[in-house]
């Protein structure tokens, strides 16, 4: 385990709109606010159509290879992300969730586009004193979470 110690800095209240789109406007908003680390809370509605990263074709192949999950109809959603820097500086949200219509539910990463439906309310709380980041991993090829 690595790790790297911070505190909270400024606190944002969000109110998606609906047709705004998970990562970008979480993203957009972070470089606006200069807030280059931060802890995401999401709740609200998506809608049909958002797609979301269920995991690797296979386990541990040569290569990692992202399942994409199209999700069917208006779903709520509860997630949670983090917002770190990749090398160039740009604010990267990563961000899981669980959204579910009807009893059933799906579960995955909101990078490959989650789109609001009437509305997403999210907490962002600052993260100040760190300097973690995210960093290409050689070894699998993702842009993965480096501390200290």
């Amino acid at each position: 385990m690595r790790y790297d110690e911070g505190r909270i800095g400024r606190v944002f209240v969000l109110r998606l709109e609906e047709g705004e789109r998970i990562p970008d406007v979480i993203e957009n908003f972070a470089r606006e606010k200069g807030v280059a680390r931060a802890m995401a809370i999401l709740l609200g509605g998506i809608d049909d159509g958002s797609r979301i990263v269920v995991g690797p074709e296979a386990g541990r192949g040569t290569e990692i290879i992202p399942m994409v999950h199209t999700l069917s109809g208006i779903q709520e959603i509860l997630a949670v992300g983090t917002v770190f820097p990749d090398e160039q500086g740009n604010p990267v949200l990563h961000m899981h969730g669980a959204s579910g219509r009807e009893g059933g539910a799906s579960v995955g990463c909101t990078r490959a586009g989650v789109t609001v439906w009437l509305v997403g309310e999210v907490i962002l709380l600052e993260i100040l004193g760190t300097t973690a980041a995210r960093k290409k991993d050689p070894a699998s090829g993702l842009t993965l979470l480096s501390c200290g």
